[in-house]
């Protein structure tokens, strides 16, 4: 068996509403409702569906917390447009810019918060 590439995941949440206004306002995703009034935060093509906590729906994982997950996203945008960009909206960095390495290679990358205290990677490979 060869995998080709990661659907969705789940992310347990506090606050479904909190967790999209960050999403989409932050990062630019869109918020979508699915099966019986789930939701789901879309980009590219993947998704993140959202469960709230604790959560009544099964199957999940064996101990789903808020909070409890590293998350790195690729972006095209040079580095310093993103970290205007997250300025801008207010958002603390916690570490970088800083030279990570991706699945690819090297990249450039700055950390940040969700509502959760989820560690989110945004990072570039144009700009290490």
């Amino acid at each position: 068996m060869n995998l080709d590439r990661l659907d969705h995941l789940v992310l347990t949440v506090r606050d479904i509403e909190r967790t999209c206004a960050f999403y989409e306002r932050v990062l630019g995703m869109s918020r979508q409702s699915f099966a019986k009034g789930r939701v789901a935060l879309h980009f590219g093509d993947q998704k993140i569906n959202l469960h709230p906590y604790p959560s009544p729906i099964d199957p999940k994982a064996a101990v789903p917390e808020p909070g409890s997950v590293d998350l790195c996203f690729i972006t095209e945008a040079p580095i310093d447009e993103v970290v205007d960009h997250l300025r801008a909206q207010g958002i603390e960095i916690d570490v970088g810019p800083r030279t990570t390495a991706g699945a690819l290679g090297p990249m450039t990358s700055v950390y940040v918060r969700d509502p959760d205290g989820n560690l989110i990677e945004i990072a570039n490979y144009q700009n290490t």
